[in-house]
């Protein structure tokens, strides 16, 4: 069954609430959501059988790089085992493909020609043209996929920018006329820090057969106080009744603006990299959004995270969070995790991705409550200045 979208709930001051229909999944997913980050298909430390310990069905939703499979299976092996879905054994999960993952497979603009992207892979530098890329596709058989940009940092020219567009444009049309028998295309949207750019990528996007759009160039250099004004550009011009997915755009604050302006589907990129750090999320889920109601750890000052690798947790027998349902705080204590870290045993990571990804994907559910009552921007407002003002009380202390 191809992917089903509808707007539940919309308001003027920003956010919307829609449910995502894939015919994988056991039923419709709210957004906006987040799309788990994996390696080869599967979350980087979670594995299969305790993937069903977190929400359901927010957690249903996947998202790979086809990049990643270059150094493993062939693509047309994937392809007689029956694609992803039956290789992996998710009969249940929803799989969106981007060729960027923001850990891996990082765009590389000074290899791209005309022919196509490079990447920065484990497999090295590798030049993607749409026709390789669109064969990955149709052996993998995703349910989502992105069509292939040409992203490029803040910093270049305004005529490599320009031809960035240009090019993700004709790749945009050379995907859809190879016309692969899998998923829903997603078109692509560029144009680094300049806004024309942006609205010219966005309309041209717009004016295809697309079932919905990714937002690509975002975490690439482009100042926070741009940032509003880009998805502006984007977001106006394109049809309220199609998806946005965004890659780049991964903090909680980040997470807000995105959906204040729109956008439906984030990446998960960040959870990874606090997981690989020893973090574990400890900010608030209150639903007024005060940063001031969180059970703060009288050894650290950051309200959000701690750091389970510090020896100041060796004997600490209490869970990650008190009042956390996720399979880790009910089973296991920050005493632990640190002696896993400490001996360099990998179920370490594997706990601390449940407890932070179970901590997002609430955090998500809290937003969305938030839209649906209508006091999303007052939660949004309340969320930042508490966190900021926290920073700034730390910054006079310190």
């Amino acid at each position: 069954m191809q992917m089903k979208f509808v707007v539940k709930t919309a308001w003027n001051c920003g956010g919307r609430v829609g449910a995502l229909e894939m015919g994988s999944c056991p039923g419709p997913i709210e957004t906006p959501a987040l799309l788990l980050s994996t390696r080869k298909g599967l979350p980087h430390f979670i594995s299969p059988d305790l993937l069903t310990s977190l929400p359901s069905p927010d957690s249903h939703l996947l998202q790979i790089s086809p990049l990643h499979f270059l150094e493993g299976l062939a693509s047309t092996t994937i392809s007689k085992l029956g694609g992803l879905h039956q290789m992996l054994g998710l009969h249940q999960y929803g799989i969106a493909a981007v060729a960027r993952d923001s850990i891996q497979c990082l765009p590389e603009s000074k290899g791209t020609t005309k022919l196509g992207a490079s990447f920065e892979t484990p497999c090295g530098r590798l030049l993607i043209k749409p026709k390789d890329y669109v064969e990955m596709i149709s052996c993998m058989k995703p349910n989502i996929w992105a069509t292939l940009a040409d992203e490029v940092p803040a910093w270049v020219s305004d005529k490599r920018n320009k031809t960035s567009v240009d090019r993700t444009v004709r790749w945009l049309d050379d995907c859809l006329a190879l016309n692969p028998a899998a998923g829903s295309i997603f078109g692509a949207i560029v144009g680094g820090p300049n806004l024309d750019e942006r609205k010219r990528c966005a309309e041209e996007v717009a004016k295809r057969n697309v079932s919905g759009f990714w937002i690509g160039g975002f975490g690439l250099g482009e100042g926070i106080d741009e940032r509003p004004a880009l998805l502006s550009a984007i977001i106006d011009v394109l049809p309220d009744e199609k998806p946005r997915m965004i890659s780049g755009l991964g903090l909680p604050e980040e997470i807000l603006e995105g959906i204040d302006a729109g956008i439906d589907l984030f990446d998960s990129t960040y959870i990874y990299s606090l997981t690989l750090g020893g973090f574990a999320l400890t900010f608030s889920l209150d639903k007024s959004g005060n940063q001031y109601k969180y059970q703060k750890s009288p050894i650290e000052s950051d309200l959000t995270k701690i750091n389970l690798r510090a020896k100041i947790y060796r004997k600490d027998m209490s869970p990650i969070l008190g009042n956390c349902t996720c399979y880790t705080c009910k089973n296991h204590t920050k005493a632990y995790i640190n002696h896993l870290f400490n001996v360099h045993e990998m179920l370490a990571q594997i706990l601390l991705e449940i407890h932070n990804t179970h901590h997002y994907l609430t955090f998500f559910h809290v937003i969305r409550e938030a839209i649906k009552d209508g006091r999303f921007e007052k939660f949004r407002q309340t969320f930042i200045e508490s966190r900021r003002a926290h920073y700034e009380r730390e910054a006079v202390c310190a």
